[in-house]
């Protein structure tokens, strides 16, 4: 039998490493173990994952956009990791649950949660006044101290009207920031940090956690704060248009599905299905999830399938990764990858220029959203006359 001549072997894989990885020695870092172990399967995906974040998204002033979702502050994730990225600007705007900013409250106000299991006698539980979230166990007293200074503090004249979710989250940072400040506290607060650093975080459903049945609560009371939601679909847009129109890319960072990821990703069909505004989608898609794609569910539709509804630039298609893991395992990975290969960023303060941001979005589509409504009231004109029609 005849062999191939090696030279036809080598041409036929030149595109593909061969596999052969180093063995694990104890001082490998983080970064040396995703380069060189993570390389097959949803390993090699992470792998991928690490690689498109740190040669790719973080590179040339790129806007990331991250998305929350699942019990990830609960579990400490939100000290661990997410806010090194943030400080390191790595992050320039998020979206996020309502009940991860919530639950990052409690670490902003020194209050204890605990590692525990999650085959404990929950009935048990419940007779002890002890809350739980699969493993992690904690007082119910937190959360009725937790919701006791959210009605303290959106009693404020500050309060007193309407505003987007990003700006309520910027106040509400504030005294999480001064309050951790009195309890000599340093980074432990989400919300406090993105206060510091002027990151906006938007939550897509306010009235879906306990943030948003706290102001429900305080509106029988007669509070006069509601979320204005209209500006928050507007102002993620816009602040996606101002990144590409400036030349820069926009790339998403998605830990987990939901409405939090529909959020950030449906600010491309809202800039050119709704505003009529020529764009072609976000540059680069990463996400981490546990969701199968074959239930026809938005938390595990695929970048291909974006790429179909505009959210995904289709030549950006190859830079797109989805990692098939939980995110308590790929954050804190991804996270030392970032923060071991690439060099800190500025500070975006993309929450200081929001109105400017709204301003030039709503600008441009008045100037081209009049042409989309003529050119589609003569389709209708056309369709109604029978004209083009078999």
């Amino acid at each position: 039998m005849s062999q191939k001549p090696a030279h036809t072997l080598s041409k036929k894989f030149a595109s593909y490493p061969r596999l052969n990885p180093l063995a694990i020695g104890r001082d490998i870092s983080a970064a040396e173990l995703v380069d060189e172990t993570l390389l097959a399967y949803n390993g090699g995906r992470l792998r991928e994952a690490a690689q498109l974040l740190a040669r790719k998204m973080l590179p040339d002033d790129g806007l990331i956009g991250m998305s929350l979702t699942g019990a990830l502050t609960p579990a400490g994730l939100g000290k661990s990791c997410l806010i090194p990225l943030m400080k390191a600007g790595f992050v320039d705007w998020i979206v996020s649950t309502g009940a991860n900013l919530y639950h990052d409250l409690h670490f902003g106000l020194d209050m204890a949660l605990h590692r525990g299991s999650p085959f404990l006698d929950d009935v048990h539980l419940h007779r002890e006044g002890v809350i739980r979230i699969y493993d992690v166990l904690f007082d119910y007293n937190v959360l009725l101290d937790t919701d006791a200074f959210v009605r303290e503090v959106i009693q404020g004249e500050e309060f007193q009207r309407a505003m987007g979710t990003d700006e309520f989250h910027y106040l509400l940072g504030r005294y999480v920031d001064a309050r951790g400040k009195k309890l000599g506290l340093k980074d432990s607060s989400v919300l406090a940090t993105a206060y510091q650093c002027g990151i906006p975080i938007f939550t897509s459903s306010p009235g879906d956690s306990s943030i948003g049945m706290n102001v429900a609560a305080m509106a029988m009371r007669g509070s006069a704060l509601m979320f204005d939601v209209n500006r928050d679909v507007n102002q993620t847009a816009g602040i996606v248009y101002d990144a590409k129109s400036s030349g820069r890319t926009s790339s998403v960072l998605i830990f987990g599905g939901g409405s939090p990821k529909n959020f950030m990703l449906q600010t491309e069909p809202q800039i050119q299905e709704v505003m009529g505004i020529r764009e072609k989608g976000h540059d680069y898609f990463l996400q981490c999830t546990d969701a199968r794609p074959d239930t026809g569910g938005l938390s595990g539709a695929t970048p291909a399938e974006a790429v179909s509804w505009g959210k995904v630039d289709p030549d950006k298609l190859p830079d797109s990764v989805v990692c098939y893991t939980d995110s308590t395992i790929a954050m804190p990975l991804l996270t030392a990858y970032a923060l071991s290969r690439v060099k800190p960023r500025k500070q975006k303060r993309l929450f200081d220029r929001r109105d400017a941001i709204l301003s030039e979005v709503r600008s441009q589509y008045l100037r081209t959203g009049t042409v989309s409504k003529i050119k589609t009231s003569r389709k209708l004109a056309k369709r109604s006359s029978g004209v083009g029609l078999s």
